[in-house]
């Protein structure tokens, strides 16, 4: 038992005695720091080149920092879409899969274009832009996750990976050269040969544990140049794929524009019309069915004739109409070539 009691003493003892040597390393680090501050106390210089190398290993961090908010902020406009998949990536989950906003608007399009019906001109040009702003849809998808694996994904490795260790070292310098300047004020305040032996051999080993970390943080930060290098590459990659989207998107816009510049009578079988109406020539008759006043008109939706009095029209014609006397106001007279029979207003645009 009692020796037990001596063991734990011990080990109480060490704990304590490294608890004490922590503490006055801290407090003697802390008192530097402070009189470096105050100007009392003269603070280690670090030579030019490695000072530049520091100073562009910062702006290096500070930029790529920035390059990497904003290019996610472009992939992903939405916030909360960006945390939510941050958490997907935390708990090693695979992202749902979500359409772009584009392709969301085209497959709208073409569901407006199925209520309106097809056939017509408006919805025949819904249907057409819909599975065109779809294919941009799904280019755009495409490009976004290049520029995720190519651009973004580069940076953010090096922030994460490179400059966390470079950062770290920086730190472990500068906690070695609030040591070195420490034992170098020890020595200038040491009064009695030994206590100066002891601050001077103190001085040695922390000017070697300074040169040390010193050269182990120099080879880091000229490793800032491949880095560079390196992202030099990603931002190549990511112009072509910026280049490729838009190509495809321009060369989808040129097919919809001539595709909706064709007039849509040559795209469909065309509709028989119903039989000239049957025209009396005797002079009562023409008296009655004399054009009160003949215009040019476009139609604006396919129509089929009711019965053998009406016209059956296909949009985007373009006939000559005329209203006689004692026709319903809700009506006029359409006349394709030799064929002619009523027709809807609501169906008509007067030139």
């Amino acid at each position: 038992m009692a020796g037990d009691g001596n063991e734990y003493k011990d080990s109480f003892m060490k704990m304590a005695s490294s608890a004490f040597t922590a503490s006055k390393t801290g407090w003697t680090r802390a008192r530097q720091f402070t009189e470096e501050r105050i100007g009392s106390a003269e603070k280690t210089v670090y030579d030019a080149q490695f000072e530049n190398l520091n100073l562009r290993a910062d702006r290096t961090k500070n930029i790529t920092e920035k390059l990497l908010r904003q290019g996610e902020a472009m992939v992903q406009p939405n916030p909360s879409v960006r945390i939510e998949e941050y958490m997907y990536e935390k708990l090693d989950k695979k992202n749902p899969p979500r359409p772009t906003n584009a392709f969301i608007l085209g497959q709208t399009m073409q569901d407006a274009s199925q209520d309106i019906g097809p056939g017509t001109a408006y919805g025949s040009a819904l249907s057409q832009c819909g599975g065109t702003m779809k294919k941009m849809g799904n280019a755009e998808k495409d490009f976004m996750q290049k520029s995720m694996s190519h651009f973004l994904h580069p940076l953010k490795s090096f922030l994460d990976n490179e400059m966390k260790t470079i950062m770290k070292e920086k730190r472990a310098l500068e906690v070695k050269r609030l040591d070195l300047d420490a034992c170098k004020n020890k020595v200038k305040k040491s009064q009695t040969p030994e206590k100066m032996r002891q601050a001077e051999s103190e001085l040695r080993a922390a000017q070697s544990d300074f040169d040390r970390q010193q050269e182990i943080t120099r080879l880091l930060l000229e490793g800032v140049s491949t880095a560079h290098g390196n992202h030099l590459t990603a931002l190549h990659s990511y112009v072509e794929a910026l280049g490729t989207y838009h190509q495809q998107c321009q060369s989808y816009i040129n097919e919809l524009q001539q595709t909706l510049e064709k007039p849509l009578s040559t795209d469909r079988p065309s509709i028989p019309s119903a039989p000239s109406l049957a025209v009396d020539h005797s002079p009562s008759h023409q008296s009655q069915q004399e054009p009160l006043l003949t215009r040019r008109a476009r139609v604006l939706y396919d129509y089929d004739a009711a019965d053998s009095s009406e016209l059956s029209l296909l949009a985007d014609e373009v006939v000559n109409v005329y209203s006689i006397e004692g026709m319903h106001s809700d009506y006029m007279m359409a006349q394709r070539g030799q064929q002619k029979g009523k027709v809807p207003i609501s169906y008509l645009e007067l030139l």
